[in-house]
């Protein structure tokens, strides 16, 4: 099954989803810090070196935007309703220019609605792995996703 075309009902727990691809360069990283997060860190190799970080770093509000677009690209379904939010986001290693994302998936559970029957909440496990294989941004995400009896039965 094309897993952007699932409803609620086709996601189990414990379903584990390896996907996406980003080669993060360092002009990505300035011109996202430029406009959104202008830490000298962000903005700059040689200022960055006087960190403890030891060089330029993605801010970690790119990286999970980059989380975000290989989510979309890969995984988000057509029958997604948005999200009600995510929860402990963590930044666990710092991003730097020439790292190679990928992202990971674990679905924690999937509910039906109660109030709302027509969708449910899938909970899920979002990781972003560097080419090392290292997590480099968790969080635990919320996704809002039509149930499939419920859409058939308008049909």
């Amino acid at each position: 099954m094309d897993r952007k075309d699932r409803y609620l009902e086709d996601y189990s727990e414990g379903e584990v989803t390896e996907f996406g691809r980003k080669e993060v360069t360092a002009e990505e990283i300035i011109a996202f810090a430029e406009k959104f997060d202008p830490q000298p860190f962000h903005l700059d190799a040689a200022a960055g070196a006087k960190t403890p970080y030891g060089g330029l770093i993605a801010s970690g509000w790119h990286t999970a935007g980059m989380t975000m677009r290989m989510m979309v690209d890969h995984i988000v379904s057509r029958h997604g309703l948005g999200s009600p939010g995510v929860d402990e986001l963590r930044w666990l290693k710092p991003v730097r220019p020439g790292d190679v994302l990928t992202c990971r998936s674990t679905i924690l559970s999937a509910r039906r609605s109660q109030s709302k029957p027509d969708r449910g909440i899938v909970r899920q496990k979002i990781e972003t792995l560097n080419q090392h294989g290292e997590v480099v941004l968790s969080w635990l995400g919320n996704g809002m996703v039509r149930a499939r009896s419920v859409a058939e039965e308008k049909v």
